[in-house]
């Protein structure tokens, strides 16, 4: 049986590490539950996990946000699917889910940054209906 709910306990959000690493490797399964629970704090994270048969098979991180150039939306942060279990609709369905939470919020749009490298990533976003609308620059700050 397929679940999506959001990780809210201590334990929710552990089992959401062996997922969300194989996006994030530099992740530490040590200060990972900490480092969510600042955000969560700090930022209004949330982590919405799929779970298949108790497993979780795909996790999202998003928040949202208020910008002046577009009203409220749905920011996504992370977005990934266990490597052994794609190409099974979880992402799709993650996505379906978070269409549905923005809308309950009163968000007017949902977006993400996916790297250029990403490639099938991209392939499965143009699927899911997004469109690349601008490029987004950075740079480092030296201390």
């Amino acid at each position: 049986m397929t679940t999506i709910e959001h990780a809210e306990t201590d334990e929710q959000i552990a089992a959401t590490f062996a997922v969300m690493q194989q996006l994030r490797p530099h992740l530490e399964q040590s200060q990972y539950v900490p480092t969510i629970r600042s955000l969560m704090a700090s930022d209004g994270l949330r982590v919405l996990a799929l779970s298949d048969e108790g497993a979780v098979k795909a996790v999202a991180a998003y928040r949202v946000m208020n910008m002046l150039y577009c009203g409220r939306l749905l920011y996504i942060d992370d977005l990934v699917a266990d490597g052994q279990a794609r190409s099974r609709g979880h992402g799709a369905q993650l996505i379906a889910a978070l269409r549905r939470i923005g809308r309950e919020l009163g968000c007017s749009e949902i977006q993400l940054i996916s790297r250029t490298t990403r490639e099938q990533a991209h392939r499965f976003y143009f699927r899911e209906g997004f469109g690349m609308e601008c490029f987004h620059f950075r740079t480092r700050l030296e201390t």
